[in-house]
């Protein structure tokens, strides 16, 4: 599942990259797990972070810059397809601060005697991706969570199961 922090909220979220968009690589929410921030922290360890960065480049301007956003969406994807049960990703760019675009550089090139513009697409920054896991204590049971009594356990949220064996 993908997450991503408002305020003091972590919500689900879904990708919604669009080439006419003003901001072409955006994250909707959509609302079927929402957090506070601090509870999301206590039942999440952070335990990897992934960059999702693509270049593209073309002739055509809205084929190139289209190509660039289905290339980002599909590794979004397959990234969030392949989570072990119990594992999320949570978008880690602020909006204001590091937040991704698309950058596109424009060249002339003469082609058969003619000039023509050439486009080269590239998003920067990266879109960071945070992998997180249901904090545990020792001996595969749940443990007390950030700022909680001992011995208090960390619930299990629902619909996510706890994490397995891995492969």
């Amino acid at each position: 599942m993908l997450f991503r922090r408002y305020g003091k909220r972590v919500d689900s979220v879904v990708t919604h990259f669009d080439p006419y968009a003003l901001n072409e690589i955006g994250f909707r929410r959509d609302r079927s797990r929402t957090f506070p921030a601090d509870e999301f922290a206590a039942r999440y360890a952070k335990v990897a972070e992934y960059a999702v960065e693509e270049e593209t480049e073309g002739p055509v301007q809205s084929e190139a810059e289209t190509e660039i956003l289905t290339r980002l969406e599909r590794q979004v994807r397959t990234r969030t397809e392949g989570l072990a049960p119990g594992q999320v990703l949570l978008v880690e760019n602020e909006q204001g601060t590091d937040y991704p675009k698309l950058r596109n550089r424009q060249d002339r090139v003469v082609v058969r005697g003619e000039n023509r513009m050439y486009f080269r697409w590239r998003v920067h920054p990266p879109i960071r991706l945070g992998l997180y896991e249901p904090r545990e204590g020792k001996g595969g049971r749940a443990g007390p969570a950030a700022g909680s009594p001992a011995g208090s356990p960390v619930r299990s949220p629902e619909g996510i199961s706890p994490p397995g064996p891995r492969p």
